[in-house]
C-alpha cells in the first residue's frame, strides 16, 4: 500500500480579516484521507485581527507554522482592482522562495502554494496529487475589472495570451476571438490541460523543488509578476505546467465577492461530493427563453419551418414585421398561438437603415422582460439536437452569451465552403442573457451593424458546438434577390466585401453535404 503523501500548504498572508477568516475555514475542511497536510504561513498582515486569526488557526489545527514578516508595507486595493508595485511583487516572490526552501529542508512530497483570497473545494489538494504532475494549478475565474468577463488565472504564452498562436502565424481579430473563446470554453470543461502559465493555487512536486524552481526575477525579462518568472524558469528546466478544472476555486478579488464566498463555503462545508465542475453555481430555476425575429415577406420561404422548429423550446416570441405585404404575420400568429407572442408591424420597411431596425427589435424584445433572448432570422434553424440541449445552456450561471457556427446552405442538403464563404469557421452570437445592469452600445452603421449590441462580448461568454443552418442562400432566386439588394444598399461595398458580393452568382461553387 502506497504511503500517504506529505504536503505543505503555504501562503504569504497580507489580508483583511473578513476574507482571511473564510480562507482559513476553507483550509480547515480540506480532505486528508489519503494525504497528510501541514500548514506554513508568513504573517505579513498590517491588521492585528488578521494576525490573531492565524494564531487561532495554529492553536486549533495541528502542524501549523506561522512566521512573522519584518515588513510594514501598505497594500492598496479598491472596489475595482488591486494595486501592485515592483517592491510588493518581489517581496511576495522572496516570501514564496523562502517557503520553497522550507519545503525542501523538511523533505515534503509536495508544496501547495495558495493565495489567501481563494476558497477551495475539500477535494482540491487530494485530487491534484492524484494527477501526478510536477506542477499543476487548480483553476479559478476572476473579473479583473468589474465590467469585464471572467477569465482564468492560467494562460498559454508570454504574459497573458489565452489563445493558441504558432510562431510567425498572423491572425485576424476574428481568428483571435474564436481561439480565445475556444480556450475559455475548454477550461469550463472538467479535465487536466497543459498551459504556459499559472499561479496562485499551485501544487509543486518535490522533484520540481529539487530541480530549482523558484520565483526570483529573471533579469533579462520585463514580464510583470513573479508567477511569470516562475513559469518561464520551470519551462526552461523541462517541467510542463498543467491546470486542473474539476474543482474551480472561488476568488474573493473584491469585497463584493464576499457574499459569493459565504455561499461557496456553505455548499462545501458538509464535504458534499462535487464530481461536476461549478456545482456551487448551478441554477435549477426555469428561465424564460424569448425568440426575437425580424420578418418581411417570408410566407413562401422558411418561416413556417423555422417557427415550428423553435416552438418546442421557446417561452415567448417577439416578431418585428418589417413591411410585409403577404401573410407572414398570420403564419406567426397561427404557429405561435400556444406561447405569448408580441407582433410589431412597420408600415414602411426600415431595413435600408438596418441599425434603426435592430434597435427597434432589441427595445421591443427587452420590454417583455426576457431572461434569455434567442435572436434568429426567419431563414435560420438550429440542428435537431438543439431542442434537447438548449436547457443546459440556460440554467447555468457562468455565461451570459453563447456563440454558434452558422452554415450557409446553397440547397436543402449542402452548404457552401470556399474562400468567400466560411461563416461556419467562426462563432457568432445568437443567444444572450438579458442583464438590466449592463449598458449596451451599438455599431452605428446602416448595414452589417449586427443583430445584437456591439459590446455584448464584454459579458461572460462561451461557444457551443451546436450548429445553425442558414437557408437564406439555398435557392437561385434567393441569391439573385440578395445580390441585387446588396448592390442597391451598398454599391461601393463600404460595409461588406465587393468580391464576396460578386461571388454570390458563381455557377459552380464548392458545396459540402450536411451531416446531422
Amino acid at each position: 500500500m502506497e504511503s500517504k503523501k506529505n504536503i505543505l500548504v503555504a501562503s504569504p498572508i497580507h489580508q483583511k480579516p473578513e476574507i482571511l477568516k473564510m480562507f482559513l475555514q476553507s483550509l480547515e475542511h480540506l480532505k486528508q484521507e489519503d494525504i497528510t497536510l501541514n500548514f506554513y504561513f508568513i504573517d505579513d498582515n498590517e491588521n492585528s485581527e488578521s494576525s490573531h486569526l492565524l494564531t487561532q488557526f495554529q492553536e486549533h489545527i495541528q502542524s501549523v507554522v506561522v512566521e512573522k514578516s519584518n515588513y510594514q508595507d501598505v497594500y492598496y486595493r479598491d472596489g475595482k482592482t488591486h494595486h501592485w508595485n515592483e517592491h510588493l511583487v518581489w517581496k511576495v516572490a522572496s516570501f514564496k522562495d523562502s517557503i520553497i526552501q522550507y519545503a525542501k529542508e523538511k523533505n515534503y512530497d509536495y508544496l501547495f502554494l495558495v493565495d489567501s483570497d481563494l476558497l477551495l473545494f475539500p477535494e482540491t489538494i487530494s485530487h491534484l496529487v492524484q494527477q501526478k504532475k510536477e506542477i499543476i494549478s487548480e483553476v479559478f475565474w476572476t473579473k479583473w475589472q468589474p465590467e469585464s468577463m471572467e477569465q482564468p488565472q492560467v494562460w498559454l504564452y508570454d504574459e497573458y495570451t489565452q489563445y493558441n498562436k504558432h510562431p510567425g502565424e498572423h491572425l485576424s481579430d476574428e481568428q483571435v476571438r474564436v481561439r480565445y473563446q475556444e480556450f475559455l470554453a475548454k477550461l469550463r470543461e472538467p479535465g487536466v490541460y497543459e498551459v504556459g502559465g499559472l499561479g496562485a493555487c499551485t501544487l509543486i512536486s518535490q522533484n520540481a523543488l529539487q530541480q530549482g524552481v523558484n520565483f526570483s526575477k529573471i533579469t533579462n525579462l520585463t514580464f510583470w509578476g513573479e508567477d511569470r518568472h516562475f513559469c518561464i524558469r520551470a519551462a526552461a528546466m523541462g517541467l510542463s505546467l498543467y491546470v486542473d478544472t474539476h474543482y474551480p476555486a472561488y476568488h474573493i478579488y473584491r469585497d463584493t465577492d464576499m457574499k459569493g464566498g459565504q455561499e461557496f463555503l456553505k455548499k462545501t462545508k458538509d464535504k458534499q461530493k462535487t464530481a461536476q465542475p461549478n456545482v456551487y453555481i448551478a441554477s435549477p430555476k426555469k428561465t424564460k427563453l424569448t425568440l426575437s425575429m425580424v420578418i418581411k415577406n417570408e410566407a413562401d420561404r422558411y418561416l413556417k419551418k423555422a417557427l415550428r422548429k423553435h416552438l418546442p423550446y421557446i417561452d415567448e416570441a417577439v416578431i418585428i414585421d418589417d413591411g410585409s405585404n403577404d401573410n407572414s404575420v398570420e403564419i406567426c400568429k397561427d404557429i405561435l398561438k400556444t406561447v405569448p407572442c408580441k407582433i410589431v408591424r412597420n408600415e414602411v420597411s426600415r431595413f435600408s437603415n438596418e441599425i434603426e431596425l435592430r434597435k427597434q427589435q432589441w427595445e421591443e424584445t427587452i420590454s417583455t422582460e426576457p431572461d434569455w433572448i434567442l435572436n434568429m432570422d426567419a431563414d435560420e434553424i438550429f440542428e435537431d439536437k438543439f431542442c434537447q440541449d438548449v436547457q443546459h445552456l440556460l440554467v447555468q450561471d457562468a455565461f451570459d452569451l453563447y456563440s454558434f457556427r452558422l452554415y450557409d446552405f446553397w440547397n436543402d442538403t449542402h452548404y457552401r465552403e470556399d474562400s468567400y464563404w466560411q461563416a461556419h469557421f467562426f462563432y457568432r452570437p445568437f443567444l444572450v442573457r438579458y442583464r438590466k445592469d449592463f449598458s449596451y452600445t451599438w455599431k452605428e452603421t446602416p448595414q452589417h451593424c449586427g443583430r445584437f449590441p456591439k459590446n455584448i462580448f464584454q459579458l461572460s461568454n462561451s461557444i457551443s458546438t451546436l450548429r445553425v443552418k442558414h437557408y437564406g442562400w439555398s435557392k437561385p432566386a434567393y441569391r439573385m434577390e440578395k445580390y441585387k439588394r446588396y448592390l442597391n444598399l451598398d454599391p461601393h461595398a463600404q460595409y461588406g466585401i465587393k468580391e464576396q458580393y460578386e461571388s454570390i452568382l458563381d455557377e459552380n461553387p464548392n458545396l459540402v453535404k450536411w451531416e446531422e
